[in-house]
């Protein structure tokens, strides 16, 4: 049972990615809101407007989904999504033209 609770196919990554105006003041200040928000529920910036969260389930991404719904600010474009742990894995990332190895998922202790 517990290599089911840890399978690369049950672990999830949430996945918030903005585009928020910030030509106002007000407008900067609900956008810097937002992103304190997102880092507050366990977010991690992975670029400037993409930040993701590591779930050990569907069930617990949705829970973070529905935070974030919670906290959308007044205007600008949000988009949610969940990959699996094994989808997450077969990402690329480069920076410039050489290839960065991905760190390995953290590992989350579960307390009943």
């Amino acid at each position: 049972m517990t290599s089911n609770r840890l399978s690369q196919y049950r672990v999830m990554w949430v996945f918030v990615l903005f585009d928020l105006p910030t030509e106002t003041k007000k407008e900067r200040h609900a956008a810097a809101d937002f992103r304190k928000q997102l880092l507050s529920d366990g977010f991690a910036m992975f670029q400037f407007s993409i930040y993701i969260r590591h779930c050990a389930s569907m069930e617990n991404a949705m829970v973070h989904v529905r935070r974030v719904k919670a906290i959308l600010p007044e205007s600008g474009k949000v988009c949610t999504f969940c990959l699996t742990d094994k989808q997450f894995a077969a990402m690329e990332l480069f920076y410039g033209r050489k290839a960065h190895r991905q760190r390995s998922a953290p590992v989350q202790l579960e307390l009943f």
